[in-house]
């Protein structure tokens, strides 16, 4: 089955925010999110909500981690959905971690993420 163009549209912000996320460039990571974008550990914790708060929690990890990497296992698109099963290294003398991140587009931005943790 054909993707729709919503489809396609989440795909691509997902699929950005994850390219910036493991260049750990924050301007770039920014530009897919909403202004008010809401974080929550799943279902439903709400961890922060907007852009400068975004910013200044993930520019000081990118700083503090230069061996962050996140590898992307499966990823899952339906409509304005994007589920992404994911394994994250943070220091090569650490085994990656699995987690999972649920990204919900709206307006052409993504406006929430969920993130499940092993």
């Amino acid at each position: 089955m054909a993707q729709s163009d919503l489809e396609k549209q989440a795909e691509m912000l997902a699929q950005q925010q994850l390219d910036a996320y493991n260049n750990r460039n924050i301007d770039a990571f920014l530009l897919p999110y909403a202004e008010d974008v809401k974080v929550y550990n799943f279902p439903d914790q709400l961890q922060f909500q907007g852009l400068t708060e975004m910013k200044d929690i993930y520019g000081r990890m990118f700083v503090r981690t230069p061996d962050l990497h996140c590898r992307l296992v499966n990823r899952i698109v339906m409509g304005n959905t994007v589920i992404d099963q994911e394994e994250v290294t943070i220091s090569p003398k650490d085994p990656p971690f699995r987690a999972i991140a649920i990204y919900k587009i709206k307006d052409g931005k993504i406006a929430e993420v969920y993130f499940i943790r092993e």
